[in-house]
């Protein structure tokens, strides 16, 4: 199986497209680090699956954000994802987790993304939270969003000792809407018996050609997916830059000052004489 990879495909016959996103090694590096609970682990992992399958829909170079804020558990939980297919996730939580599922989880809610093109204009888009799962929530959203009918699958393993996460989506292209929905809503019948098994352990091509081997179906190439938090002792050091001269000795004071990288937690560690040389950066 081809893991980390997006997977791309177009029916020949149909106004359809399809993506499948198969995600280990990277969802491992995104979560080694985090002590989330379970049902958070697998909140997540469905948001890296859901990103990544939404970034492939984007047309032009650029960035988007999905995230989860409510009053549960999960104050605020974000992916964030690139045209490139790197990603990067966080949560934050402010009570103890009492039980599983969207609503258990976030509580009252909403789902906001937003997509940041390279050039362009910044287009965000929000809606409260449908149903009990996240893959509601996005079908929803793209009808209010783009008024394409879309289809998204979802599946986690994050209990295992290698964990994983895919995903699946079809998508009407616009054009000819009444075939296309036509199209839809005959393959969308012969999608929804995929198992979460033969999402997670399959290769994509192969789920494909299972579930439409009567179809005409153009395969693109794979494309990585990988985690990649952008941290680095350079960026934190820019950050205290910014703060400002007094800032920068009040801490020189106390000694050193400490950065820590809430996607990855990696700790960056300033000490008396780093921030003597950042003070003089300033005031030279």
């Amino acid at each position: 199986m081809s893991s980390d990879t997006l997977f791309r495909f177009l029916f020949q016959e149909r106004n359809v497209r399809g993506e499948i996103v198969d995600l280990a090694a990277s969802l491992q590096q995104m979560l080694q680090n985090h002590d989330y609970p379970y049902p958070v682990k697998q909140l997540l992992a469905e948001m890296v699956a859901a990103t990544s399958l939404l970034t492939a829909t984007l047309k032009f170079e650029g960035d988007i954000s999905v995230q989860l804020q409510g009053d549960g558990p999960v104050r605020y939980a974000t992916v964030n994802g690139s045209d490139q297919q790197v990603f990067r996730g966080v949560v934050r939580m402010q009570s103890e987790v009492q039980g599983e599922g969207l609503k258990a989880l976030v509580g009252d809610g909403y789902l906001l993304v937003t997509i940041t093109p390279k050039q362009g204009e910044r287009y965000q888009g929000i809606i409260p939270l449908t149903g009990d799962s996240l893959k509601e929530t996005l079908e929803a959203y793209f009808i209010q969003s783009e008024q394409l009918p879309t289809r998204v699958y979802l599946f986690t393993d994050v209990q295992s000792e290698q964990v994983k996460a895919a995903g699946m989506l079809l998508q009407v292209l616009p054009v000819e809407q009444e075939k296309s929905r036509q199209d839809f809503d005959e393959l969308v019948i012969l999608a929804d018996t995929i198992t979460a098994d033969e999402l997670l352990n399959l290769p994509a091509a192969e789920v494909v050609h299972r579930l439409f081997h009567q179809e005409q179906v153009e395969a693109f190439p794979l494309q990585p997916v990988r985690f990649e938090c952008g941290c680095s002792r350079a960026k934190c050091a820019s950050a205290i830059v910014n703060l400002g001269a007094d800032a920068i000795r009040e801490h020189q004071a106390e000694g050193q000052l400490n950065i820590q990288c809430e996607y990855c937690l990696t700790n960056y560690r300033f000490d008396a004489a780093d921030l003597q040389d950042l003070l003089q950066s300033i005031e030279s």
